[in-house]
């Protein structure tokens, strides 16, 4: 019922026969992504945000110091550059702001504001609303299971990342 058997025959065809386990779970998997995305760039594009800026903006929440830009890009594994942009639309929505670091004149951190404290208040409870309908019928237990698999998925992925780029 969860896997289109026309998707696993082409699969079977793809690996002459051999094991499609990985190659079947990748596709689930990578369309649990997709539908995940979709539905997380609709809740925050609806309320001005990519899911890229709500990422940014929920690690900013727990930090009333400031992160820098560095620091942020390194916890969200994406460019310096990348962060940047989010930071710039996180800025003009007046959510974030850059502040001068304390200890460095030279560098900046960014700092969550009052309106964008406000905003994440504001998107709490229909975020939980679509998490618990998403994950209806599962388990504590298999929540737990399954958060831990997508980690060991991207702790892998990461670890293949290395390695392809050490090959190059």
């Amino acid at each position: 019922m969860l896997f289109d058997p026309r998707i696993r025959a082409a699969l079977a065809r793809f690996t002459r026969g051999d094991d499609t386990g990985g190659l079947e779970t990748a596709a689930a998997l990578r369309a649990a992504a997709r539908g995940l995305e979709r539905l997380q760039s609709r809740a925050t594009g609806n309320r001005g945000l990519s899911p890229g800026a709500l990422d940014i903006l929920i690690r900013l929440s727990e930090n009333e110091d400031g992160i820098s830009i560095k620091d942020l890009a390194r916890s969200t594994g994406v460019s310096s550059r990348n962060v940047t942009g989010l930071v710039d639309t996180l800025e003009a929505g007046a959510l974030a702001a850059r502040i001068p670091a304390p200890h460095d004149r030279r560098s900046v951190l960014v700092r969550i504001t009052p309106s964008g404290m406000a905003w994440l208040d504001e998107f709490r409870q229909p975020t939980q609303a679509a998490m618990a309908a998403l994950f209806r019928g599962f388990t504590p237990a298999e929540t737990t299971l399954l958060r831990h698999l997508c980690l060991r998925v991207t702790e892998n992925q990461q670890q293949l990342t290395r390695y392809l780029g050490e090959q190059t």
